[in-house]
């Protein structure tokens, strides 16, 4: 099955307001960075999508990328743990104007919440924020004299990530700390679309080195020159 698509507008069609999108990366590190850029392309042409839960390790940096969306308005929510990291000046701006919710989420929280729903668990137990505010109202119960939160699987209706090697039929490689949530929010979103460094014919990738198997994947488009958000954030780009 080819799930190769010709362009990034393509790629990202069907994205709809209202809609929970993940966005894989750590900082720059994986960040689909030109997926972003062409759902933005489409907002500015279409006025939507609008109204978005973004799901991230942050809450985007300068202006470009997920902060491009923030300044955009296309965000109505983020679900994070680092709303604020290197230049967090369009959340910042927004969440105090009371524009956009958020909902913090520990790292390891957050990364456990999204492969729960790859994997059909509902909702699990941990000591994470037990007796913080961020545990407030979630069902707390006691395993051999200790504490632990409830807390629910995350799924989303899309996931944006990007890979160093993707082969027609959607296996995917990544390069080094680009792997990061990505091979979670795959597995947890109903449709992943990816862009990759390069894609190859079937047999092209070694199956061992496959990381993100085919299956989670729907559509792959090809971004041979993809851009580093701190390389776009020193030149002072600003895409929104």
């Amino acid at each position: 099955m080819d799930k190769t698509v010709p362009d990034l507008a393509t790629a990202v069609a069907g994205i709809e307001d209202g809609m929970v999108l993940m966005v894989g990366g750590f900082g720059g590190s994986g960040a689909p960075i030109e997926l972003i850029h062409a759902l933005i392309d489409r907002f500015k042409a279409t006025g939507s999508p609008k109204n978005l839960t973004v799901v991230n390790n942050n809450a985007g940096n300068g202006r470009i990328g997920i902060a491009a969306m923030i300044d955009a308005g296309m965000v109505a929510k983020m679900i994070c743990s680092f709303p604020r990291s290197a230049d967090p000046r369009a959340f910042t701006e927004k969440y105090l104007a009371g524009e956009i919710a958020l909902e913090l989420v520990p790292q390891g929280t957050l990364a456990e919440r999204i492969r729960a729903a790859g994997a059909g668990i509902p909702a699990f137990y941990t000591p994470a924020s037990y007796g913080t505010d961020v545990a407030k109202g979630k069902p707390v119960a006691e395993f051999d004299g200790k504490h632990y939160v409830q807390e629910r699987w995350l799924k989303a209706d899309a996931a944006l990530i990007k890979a160093e090697l993707a082969d027609t039929m959607g296996n995917l490689t990544y390069r080094k700390a680009a792997r990061n949530f990505s091979p979670l929010m795959a597995a947890a979103a109903r449709v992943t679309i990816v862009q990759a460094t390069q894609v190859v014919a079937p047999g092209e990738i070694d199956p061992e080195q496959v990381i993100t198997p085919g299956i989670f994947v729907n559509r792959v488009v090809e971004v041979a020159d993809a851009r580093q958000e701190e390389a776009l954030m020193r030149e002072g780009v600003a895409y929104a």
